[in-house]
C-alpha cells in the first residue's frame, strides 16, 4: 500500500469504551515515537485527519474570545450603549461554571468525559443561551426604567415578570438536548459531553444568573448614570447656564 507515494501500513483503531477520540489518537502517537525506527513516520486519513487539522487552526480561546466580542457588538447595537452588554454578559462565566461542574461529575462515571472540542461547541452554544436570558430581564428593566421607574425597582420587577418565561424556554431546552446527553450507540460519548455541557449550563444559567442579572444590571446602570452625570457637556450649555 502506498501513501504519498511512500510504502505504508494502514492502523484501524477504535478507542476503548470511555475514552476519546482525542484520547487514542495520543496514545498511539506515544506508542509510535516509543517503539518505531527514526526513519519512520506517520500520518492520519479521514475523520481523524480532519480532527489532528482542527486542533492546529485557531486555538479555543481565540474562537470563545471571538464570540463574546460578536455577541458584545450585537447587544451594543440593540440597546445604543456601551455599558448595558456588560450586564447581560457577565451571565455567561455562571453557565461556562455549569459547563465545567457538569463534565467534571460526569467523568466519576465515564472517564472519556473530558474537556474537548465536543464540550467547547457546548460552551460557544452557551454564550448565546446565557445571553439570551440576561436579555429577556434587561430589555424589560431598561424599559421600565426609561418610563421613569426608579432604577432597583425596574431591575426587580423585570426579574419577577421574566422568571416564567425564562424557567420555560429553559426547561424546553433541557427537554430537547436530553436525548443527546443519554445517548448511546456509535459516536454517543461524543454527543453525551456535547449534551451534558449544554444540560450544566443552561441549569446553572437557569437557577443561578437568573438572580445576578438583576444585580448585575442595576450596578452597571447606576456606573453608567454617574458618568453621565459627571461629564460637563451633559450637566451644562453651551453658555455655562444649567441644564
Amino acid at each position: 500500500m502506498r501513501y504519498n507515494l511512500f510504502r505504508s501500513a494502514q492502523i484501524n483503531a477504535k478507542a476503548k469504551e470511555g475514552y476519546s477520540s482525542g484520547q487514542a489518537m495520543n496514545a498511539l502517537e506515544e506508542v509510535f515515537h516509543a517503539t518505531m525506527p527514526r526513519e519512520m513516520g506517520f500520518d492520519y486519513l479521514g475523520m481523524s485527519f480532519q480532527e489532528k487539522k482542527a486542533r492546529e487552526g485557531l486555538p479555543a480561546s481565540a474562537i470563545f474570545g471571538f464570540s463574546l466580542v460578536c455577541v458584545f457588538l450585537i447587544l451594543a447595537a440593540l440597546y445604543e450603549s456601551w455599558s448595558l452588554p456588560f450586564s447581560v454578559l457577565l451571565a455567561t462565566p455562571v453557565a461556562v461554571f455549569g459547563a465545567f461542574a457538569a463534565i467534571w461529575l460526569s467523568s466519576f462515571f465515564n472517564p472519556g468525559h473530558v474537556n474537548n472540542v465536543y464540550a467547547q461547541i457546548g460552551l460557544i452554544v452557551l454564550i448565546g443561551l446565557g445571553a439570551k436570558n440576561a436579555i429577556l430581564i434587561v430589555e424589560f428593566a431598561k424599559a421600565r426604567h426609561e418610563r421613569g421607574k426608579a432604577l432597583q425597582d425596574a431591575a426587580l420587577e423585570g426579574a419577577r415578570l421574566r422568571l416564567r418565561p425564562i424557567i420555560m424556554t429553559s426547561l424546553a431546552f433541557l427537554l430537547g438536548v436530553l436525548p443527546l446527553a443519554f445517548s448511546s450507540g456509535s459516536g454517543a460519548v461524543a454527543r453525551q459531553i456535547m449534551g451534558r455541557t449544554v444540560m450544566g449550563g443552561t441549569i446553572a444559567a437557569s437557577l443561578i444568573a437568573v438572580f445576578l442579572i438583576p444585580v448585575t444590571f442595576y450596578v452597571v446602570s447606576r456606573i453608567s448614570d454617574y458618568r453621565k452625570s459627571r461629564r460637563p457637556e451633559l450637566n451644562s450649555g453651551k453658555d455655562g447656564t444649567e441644564k
